[in-house]
């Protein structure tokens, strides 16, 4: 049963008519006074928040426990696949490379020194083999050492991956303070012939059947240059090569002296080239005969800063490449310390430098570079182009990518899986391989610092440095590229002074064995012992007119898996030469269903399908 309640009487001050209460209002005192209560407890309510605000503004900043700084490179994001498991072996030795390279250092620390020395994979019969140029340094004028002179080297191949030298045989014999080195058939006699660059003027060797000529063709440049890398390419669809020679900084002994550049903790040291001059490339037009003439202004090659005078270039690394895919090869151009190059070719053998308007002279940040070794590759397997550049210490490698057009270029360094891994090291060599043969180009970089003190200041860096070697994983990988662990791939994780780099099958088995060269010490001949099942096809290109070795033509691959596309262009990585045959990788198909060869003069040749794990020479329909 409900119990009843009786309703509440109304309060003595409340007042209740026709069923609605109300306040009886009996002095004017009561109103007053209540009102003054109220406010009086609005207003201290206002003052307490008025108060608390006045707190929050004006209190003191909060004082975190210390912690120990530390400087590190941006978080990776981890791929859900794993790279193949490759090893390399060091078979320097057991090739018959005995090769040591000199700098020459006798603790005066000039910046040459630092920076030696390239190589060149080439067929010097040829015979279809990757015989072997290594470039060597001298002892410098006034050294009680100075009658020592070291040579240049070559080392001919017997076709299963063991060298003899051959340097005296051949007359390559030859002392100079070389950096770099580029060979091609110039004079259209059949076989390469041997450029060096060098600090001085540069040696150019004229090859008539193995046997070497130091000839003048109008290329040795200034005798007081400091020349790097170097190009031979059609610049202006004559049929015949062209040079580009890159400059370095204007340099002398006195120069150096002068400069005095040091570290604390160490002394004197190897100058920066911010504390140098810049200086001009070399353009030489080939006549058709192997004859050169220097069209370097006519080319449009010269940039100098507006405000000084001075010339802009500090070049380490060019890559000639058709960018725009207008038939004309361009070039891009690493400078070390100021911006990059892209010579943009015009269609008459001139260019124009627009590497600021393309987004390729600078990194992420809009800031220069030390760039040193370069390459560009069709890494995806469709139409965008990566340019890869090695940077200095502490600075990420930059990775251009096209974005939908040749006339808009990114950094993509970090989104790809390039960019935090190689902070740390200091790159010279650059080179994309398809190390595994999946149909991918990989991508490898070969490092080494400076200073062989360099840890007593910095405890991050070391001389010898190990290389690096990414997978490329495919474009539907979270991250396109991932590094593989120096625990798999053998001897090449050992660390090295590393400066060049460069590809060639030097055994004959159809996968890309690497050379990495060092400053003052052996170069590394790391043997690819992959072992995966995976199919391959080799193409070697013969041109129907002076250009034989169809340096500049492209190859497209297609298989079931899609397509892929090289060219010939063996000058890349750091001031080094690649074999000029081309390697793809079919992985588990064992032919290309389709093989278009577009030649250096645009002409198109279909090949039809080829069967893969064996080399196909091709030559140009006439």
């Amino acid at each position: 049963m409900a119990q009843k309640t009786e309703p509440e009487s109304p309060a003595d001050d409340v007042v209740v008519k026709d069923g609605v209460e109300y306040e009886e209002v009996t002095t004017d005192d009561q109103v007053i006074g209540r009102a003054f209560r109220m406010s009086l407890a609005v207003l201290l309510g206002l003052g307490a928040i008025g108060a608390g605000v006045f707190w929050w503004v004006t209190r003191a900043p909060e004082v975190a426990p210390p912690q120990e700084a530390s400087v590190q490179a941006p978080l990776t994001v981890t791929n859900t696949v794993e790279p193949p498991k490759v090893s390399f072996r060091d078979v320097t030795a057991s090739a018959g490379i005995d090769f040591v390279h000199q700098n020459g250092a006798e603790g005066a620390k000039l910046l040459p020194e630092a920076m030696g020395g390239g190589s060149a994979f080439v067929d010097v019969e040829p015979d279809g083999d990757a015989d072997l140029i290594l470039v060597n340094g001298c002892f410098w004028p006034g050294s009680a050492r100075e009658s020592e002179r070291p040579t240049q080297a070559l080392y001919l191949n017997d076709g299963a991956g063991k060298f003899t030298n051959s340097t005296q045989a051949a007359g390559l014999d030859a002392t100079f303070y070389g950096m770099g080195a580029a060979c091609a058939d110039a004079d259209a006699d059949g076989d390469p012939d041997a450029f060096f660059t060098a600090v001085g003027p540069c040696h150019y060797f004229a090859n008539d059947g193995g046997r070497f000529t130091e000839h003048d063709v109008g290329v040795a440049g200034a005798p007081d240059a400091w020349s790097t890398c170097a190009c031979f390419f059609d610049s202006d669809h004559d049929g015949d090569l062209d040079l580009y020679v890159g400059n370095y900084v204007r340099w002398s002994r006195d120069i150096d002296m002068g400069v005095d550049y040091r570290l604390t903790g160490i002394g004197r040291a190897y100058g920066p080239p911010a504390n140098f001059e810049g200086a001009q490339p070399c353009f030489y037009r080939n006549d058709g005969s192997g004859k050169f003439t220097d069209a370097t202004k006519e080319a449009g090659m010269l940039v100098t800063n507006a405000a000084t005078g001075v010339p802009v270039g500090k070049a380490l690394g060019v890559r000639a490449c058709d960018i725009d895919a207008d038939g004309d090869l361009d070039l891009s151009v690493a400078n070390d310390t100021v911006a990059n190059f892209l010579y943009r070719n015009k269609g008459d053998g001139t260019f124009e430098e627009r590497a600021k308007e393309l987004g390729l002279a600078f990194d992420r940040e809009g800031r220069s570079t030390g760039a040193m070794g370069i390459d560009a590759a069709w890494f995806r397997n469709d139409a965008s182009i990566g340019i890869a550049i090695g940077n200095f210490a502490n600075e990420m490698t930059s990775f251009y990518v096209t974005q939908g057009s040749s006339e808009l270029w990114a950094d993509e360094a970090i989104g790809i899986g390039i960019g935090a891994p190689t902070r740390k090291y200091l790159k010279f060599g650059t080179l994309f391989l398809d190390y595994d043969l999946d149909g991918r180009q990989d991508f490898l970089q070969v490092n080494g610092h400076l200073e062989n003190e360099i840890n007593a200041v910095q405890k991050s860096q070391t001389y010898e440095q190990p290389a690096q070697l990414f997978w490329n994983a495919g474009a539907d990988a979270r991250r396109t590229f991932v590094e593989v662990d120096g625990a798999t791939t053998g001897d090449l994780s050992h660390p090295i002074v590393g400066r060049g780099g460069a590809t060639a099958d030097v055994d004959g088995d159809g996968d890309l064995d690497i050379l990495m060269t060092q400053v003052g010490a052996r170069p590394v001949l790391l043997l690819n012992e992959q072992a995966l099942g995976q199919h391959w096809l080799r193409v070697r290109l013969v041109g129907a007119g002076k250009n034989r070795e169809a340096i500049g033509a492209r190859v497209t691959v297609r298989t079931a898996e899609g397509q892929q596309t090289q060219d010939v262009m063996p000058f890349k990585s750091y001031m080094s030469q690649c074999e000029l045959p081309l390697t793809f990788g079919l992985g588990s198909a064992k032919r290309a269903e389709d093989v278009t060869v577009t030649w250096a003069d645009g002409k198109s040749q279909s090949l039809g399908a080829l069967d893969g794990d064996r080399v196909h020479v091709v030559e140009e329909a006439r």
